[in-house]
């Protein structure tokens, strides 16, 4: 398994990769546009070639990009529901740009309707956003932790959206705090191999990309998203160990999202290729 962080792309946006050679990472995750903002940042073509160049050397891959925070794929408000394709569109484009896999979002959130009623507005939106972006890179799903009325906390939801869409583009991350805040149990041999068992049989292992690794500051089903270091959260040191050395996943990614409140990321790392 590669593993990896959540680089900055603060100016210039190619020394992303500087930044991710130095803090020792096989793969990334970055940001294309601010994430609060629906208006898109500028990408020169400077920098783009910048930064396929210096990846050239660095090798750093794979690469997703993770959408702005603002999406909602199945809003009622058309502002909302236009903005947010337009902003995914954006992003697969510069994914595409810059060699990346694929860009990561959530899908929002019912606002309290039946998830068959959004179902069809999410289908549409990812057919759009897809067709605009026609021979571009993957469209990649996240899970969620389960709060409120966010989509995509189980992997039934995830498979209907998939199912609906019928592309092979279509993939999905998993974030391990956002699964076992949702209610799977992560933290034991049995729990991992129902969850595996469970995607492979609804999804299949094939559209799993790679994951969001993360321990987690809230107990397991609480429907709250609290990311926490490795080995330092209610998931626990042996559960990721038993993760990143599993047979069926020796050929996915892990992305670092932990806060640091403990341990740095380049430690992360290091403890993550110690497991």
């Amino acid at each position: 398994m590669k593993f990896g962080a959540h680089i900055s792309t603060a100016k210039p946006f190619s020394d992303s990769i500087i930044r991710a050679e130095e803090l020792g990472c096989d793969c990334m995750q970055i940001f294309a546009n601010p994430p609060q903002r629906w208006n898109p940042a500028t990408l020169p073509e400077a920098e783009i070639k910048r930064f396929r160049e210096l990846n050239a050397e660095a090798k750093i891959g794979p690469i997703i990009i993770h959408s702005i925070y603002l999406i909602n794929l199945a809003s009622e408000n058309p502002f909302y529901y236009e903005s947010s394709i337009k902003s995914l569109i954006d992003d697969m484009k510069k994914a595409h740009a810059i060699g990346a896999l694929g860009v990561n979002s959530h899908m929002g959130s019912t606002k309290g309707r039946e998830f068959n009623e959004v179902l069809v507005k999410i289908t549409l939106a990812i057919k759009n956003i897809l067709m605009a972006t026609e021979g571009g890179p993957d469209f990649i799903i996240e899970n969620s932790a389960g709060a409120g009325n966010i989509i995509g906390d189980t992997i039934e939801e995830i498979a209907k959206i998939i199912q609906s869409v019928n592309s092979p583009r279509v993939k999905v991350l998993i974030d391990t705090a956002h699964a076992f805040e949702s209610g799977y149990d992560l933290k034991t041999k049995e729990g991992l191999e129902k969850f595996i068992a469970e995607f492979d049989k609804e999804i299949g292992l094939d559209k799993l990309v790679g994951f969001h690794l993360n321990d987690s500051k809230t107990a397991l089903d609480s429907k709250r998203d609290r990311h926490a270091d490795i080995g330092a959260g209610d998931i626990g040191l042996d559960a990721f160990r038993r993760l990143v050395n599993h047979p069926k996943l020796k050929d996915k990614f892990g992305i670092l999202e932990t806060p640091q409140d403990q341990i740095s990321w380049s430690d992360q790392l290091k403890l993550l290729r110690e497991l």
